[in-house]
């Protein structure tokens, strides 16, 4: 499953153990519609992107700089736990760090692999390389919300989320067209991932699945 339905290869990542959800498979890869929607990127002939609001890059945490038409709303709540908004903040800057290493047109930027590890990692770098192959980028808004938050007694996070993706469009960038698809009730995704604290303090996600159309995430 990716992170936006796509006619790309999807992205299958292993279960986490924060929710139990049936895994997409490759049926959304093989919908072959040009008005799909994919993650965000800027490259190729177009402009360098331009930075967009990130957070600080402190601590040796690379800066992710985004095209500035690939915006985000992140309705995540700050808990008052310095332990889980840390959890929060990373799983938005690894977010953050897969669509610049679209728009970057790297599938093997530093940025997503400081805030991912092993399957995650792996799979992260395999979406990346079809967005380069097929030279594919996004437009638009996407929100985040509905979060909940487990730090579990093995030192793991357990996170759950909601996406919505009805306001980011297709992209392609030798034709330069925005394809704008309908709204329907698979443009609402459910991610549930699994996060572990490595030794440099970073919490990085390990293991990542999602749901196209859950009633968990619909407006």
């Amino acid at each position: 499953m990716t992170r936006r339905p796509t006619l790309l290869a999807a992205l299958t990542l292993t279960a986490a153990a924060a929710l139990t959800l049936s895994a997409c498979g490759s049926d959304d890869s093989s919908k072959g519609k040009d008005n799909d929607k994919i993650a965000g990127a800027d490259t190729g002939d177009e402009a360098s992107p331009s930075p967009s609001p990130s957070g600080p890059a402190a601590g040796g945490r690379p800066k992710i700089e985004l095209p500035s038409d690939v915006t985000y709303e992140f309705q995540w709540k700050k808990t008052g736990d310095p332990q889980k908004d840390a959890v929060l903040n990373d799983a938005e800057q690894r977010i953050r760090a897969v669509d610049m290493a679209i728009a970057k047109q790297n599938s093997l930027d530093k940025a997503y692999r400081f805030y991912s590890e092993g399957t995650a990692a792996a799979e992260s770098q395999k979406y990346i390389q079809e967005f380069v192959d097929h030279k594919a980028r996004t437009t638009g808004l996407t929100r985040y919300y509905n979060e909940s938050l487990t730090i579990k007694d093995d030192g793991t996070a357990a996170l759950v989320y909601c996406e919505d993706q009805s306001k980011a469009f297709n992209k392609f960038l030798k034709t330069g067209k925005t394809d704008v698809s309908p709204v329907t009730k698979d443009s609402y995704v459910v991610y549930a991932g699994t996060l572990r604290k490595n030794g440099d303090g970073v919490w990085v996600t390990e293991r990542l699945i999602s749901q196209r159309g859950s009633a968990k995430c619909q407006p």
